[in-house]
Order: C-alpha cells, then sequence, then structure tokens
C-alpha cells in the first residue's frame, strides 16, 4: 500500500533530520552500497507502521546520538519507495522482508540485521544501545586508530 507522501514525509524527516541519505530508486541503494564497501553503513527499512515511530526511529536516534557513529547512513521507505526498498532487501541475503528493519554493514559484509520482531519487542533505549554497540564493535579497528 502507498501512503499519501503527506502523511509520510514527517515520518522521513525524522531520519533526514539525524543525517540520514533517502534512498528512493534501486540505484540510489546500489550507489550507497557501492560507496560503503570502505566504511561502516546503517542502512534503516522505515515505514508507517507503529513499530518504526514507537521504536525503530527514536532508537536510532538514541544510537547516534553516541560519539561513534556509522560513517554513512541510509534509508529506504517500504510502502512509499517500493523498487528502492526492494533493491536494499536484496543486500541483506538470508532474511526475509522486514519493515521496519535496520541493517548495519562493515565493508559490505552484514554484520547486524534487526527486523520488526526484534524492533517490536523492545523499548527504543534499549535497541539504540543494541545498535551502538553494533557500531562501536564494528568501527572497533577505527576507533582504536
Amino acid at each position: 500500500m502507498t501512503y499519501s507522501e503527506l502523511m509520510v514525509a514527517p515520518m522521513r524527516k525524522e531520519l533526514t533530520a539525524l543525517g540520514f541519505d533517502e534512498l528512493r530508486t534501486p540505484i540510489d541503494v546500489d550507489r550507497f552500497m557501492s560507496e560503503s564497501r570502505e566504511s561502516v553503513a546503517l542502512l534503516a527499512v522505515n515505514s508507517i507502521c507503529g513499530s518504526a515511530a514507537s521504536t525503530l526511529r527514536p532508537a536510532l536516534a538514541r544510537a547516534l546520538a553516541h560519539a561513534v557513529r556509522p560513517h554513512m547512513l541510509g534509508t529506504v521507505f517500504a510502502g512509499q519507495d517500493a523498487e528502492a526498498t526492494e533493491r536494499a532487501r536484496e543486500y541483506f541475503a538470508g532474511y526475509p522482508p522486514s519493515s521496519p528493519a535496520v541493517a548495519l554493514f562493515r565493508k559490505g559484509e552484514l554484520v547486524l540485521m534487526v527486523q520488526r520482531p526484534q524492533i517490536k519487542a523492545q523499548h527504543p533505549a534499549f535497541l539504540g544501545e543494541e545498535i551502538a554497540e553494533a557500531v562501536r564493535q564494528a568501527l572497533g579497528e577505527d576507533v582504536a586508530a
């Protein structure tokens, strides 16, 4: 289902205000993933569902409040940018489609995948700390330098 852009604009803005780049086409997703091959990148599947509003977006804000952050931030919007979302999910090999979701990549390798059931089961503070810790671990050698 595609929702009115007026309805989703504030939800998009929650992530772009945190520094996420919107990936609206498959080309955008491929470019993001190609540019992230030598860094740590976080790719969020944003959505209109309650799990995204009540847990994922606040958790991402908490995770990104830490000094150690991914080098790159990208987001697709499920139910809006269908082709971009489908392309992003191709990079999540072995995981079923989920929205919302968050994937953390280190040098192109998927090192953390958090999907809707995990997101729904957690408080934003706990999920934010889990994501922040995964980022710290992924950046471990860079932090020590």
